[in-house]
């Protein structure tokens, strides 16, 4: 496991999350932290897919959409 080096203030909240109850140790501390940065990478991929699609759904309601063919795209599926 890697040493965690932290700064004096990060240092006194980490104490003070163990003091007060809300975290048992620096790992759990940590752990939280890590489950805070995944959850905020998860709503980044989110908000970058909704955006993908509201410019889809600005591009097809402005018409510029082609004709899908799946037998062009797939020709191996429909034999």
């Amino acid at each position: 496991m890697p040493n965690v080096h932290l700064t004096e203030p990060m240092d006194t909240y980490v104490q003070r999350q163990i003091e007060s109850g809300a975290n048992a140790n620096l790992s759990e501390v940590v752990r939280a932290g890590v489950r805070t940065l995944m959850e905020k990478d998860g709503a980044r991929e989110f908000y970058r897919l909704k955006s993908e699609l509201e410019e889809a759904v600005a591009q097809v309601e402005a018409g510029e959409v082609v004709d899908f063919d799946p037998i062009a795209y797939e020709p191996d599926a429909f034999r």
